[in-house]
């Protein structure tokens, strides 16, 4: 008797020829790739939330700020960042090049002009999403040679799907550009330096006072790679509030040194002083040539005033040469605790 067979059982399984041609792979959608960061981003909604409103905090308090105290974050989060990509720059020979493009015999000038093109970015100028290779300063073609319309390309594919996000928080938005830049090529005209900052930029798209995110300072573990979306957006996360935290406590330091310095210098006259207090706010370390060309001051003026302030424990001098000697702003204990 044959057996009864119902409708929606599969049918006998018959053998297929081996000597079938292999079809055509299906690729994943670039959507998915959006999704996956969609998907990240609701899993870390409340910590991003409190990220969100720290970077608001940051942002209130250097548009009330004086404008120097965004510069001397940009340079210490652009000498922070040479170091998380090997150039290992410090802030007294990157306040020396940005200043006085002055290198030693064994400083590496690429690498002086990379850090040096991070703070101007950091600072100012076209948005990475309005113009990348404006940003980048790869607007001439024949900064790339025969690459040109391969690096057009590859920088379209990115902003198509940073576009493709648009949805996202600029924070998740900015994770995302970062992790997809070597996904997209991208990291073999340039390193790490440029996604990092072109991410921070990013984060602070609606900024008026805080034209970047700080990502470095404090420690760059929000730029370590590896892991699903989930994961690297917690990194992010959990940096960028290492980072918010330190900024906002230096910036703490530097208003209470300025009140202190200008209640210091009340008693003396002249342009020098004041100014000279506006140079060690806005530099992490300066030198007496610097101090000079910033202040237009002269060059007796300036030395003696630094010999005046540090004198009076506003200031410190931290090579302990008697050539080529830096100074730096001198805190309390009262105002470290703050």
């Amino acid at each position: 008797m044959k057996e009864k067979r119902h409708w929606f059982l599969p049918g006998p399984i018959e053998a297929e020829p081996d000597d079938l041609s292999p079809g055509p792979r299906a690729e994943p959608r670039e959507t998915a790739v959006v999704d996956d960061w969609r998907r990240a981003e609701a899993g870390h909604a409340a910590r991003l939330a409190r990220i969100a409103g720290r970077l608001g905090a940051l942002d209130d308090r250097l548009k009330r700020g004086p404008e120097g105290w965004r510069h001397r974050l940009a340079l210490i989060e652009a000498a922070d960042l040479s170091w998380f990509i090997g150039d290992r720059i410090g802030p007294d020979r990157l306040a020396l090049w940005m200043s006085l493009r002055l290198s030693g015999v064994q400083d590496d000038t690429a690498a002086l002009a990379r850090v040096g093109w991070a703070v101007r970015r950091l600072t100012g100028g076209p948005g990475p999403e309005v113009d990348l290779s404006a940003f980048l300063d790869r607007r001439d073609p024949a900064d790339l040679g025969d690459e040109a319309e391969s690096f057009a390309d590859r920088a379209g594919g990115w902003l198509d799907l940073m576009a493709q996000a648009a949805d996202l928080h600029a924070i998740t938005r900015s994770c995302m550009g970062f992790h997809l830049w070597s996904l997209a090529s991208l990291d073999q005209y340039g390193d790490r330096m440029e996604a990092a900052v072109t991410a921070a930029r990013i984060a602070a798209k609606e900024g008026k006072g805080a034209f970047f995110t700080p990502l470095a300072i404090g420690g760059a573990g929000g730029l370590r790679v590896g892991g699903p979306p989930a994961d690297r957006l917690a990194r992010w996360l959990d940096g960028m509030e290492t980072a918010f935290l330190t900024a906002m406590r230096h910036l703490d330091d530097i208003e209470a040194w300025s009140a202190r310095a200008k209640a210091e210098i009340s008693t003396l006259s002249g342009r020098t002083p004041p100014a000279l207090i506006t140079v060690l706010t806005e530099w992490p370390l300066v030198s007496a040539p610097m101090a000079e060309r910033l202040t237009n001051a002269s060059r007796a003026a300036v030395q003696r005033n630094l010999a005046w302030m540090e004198t009076r424990g506003l200031i410190r001098e931290v090579t302990g040469q008697a050539r080529y000697r830096m100074w730096q702003i001198k805190l309390t204990d009262r105002e470290c605790l703050r």
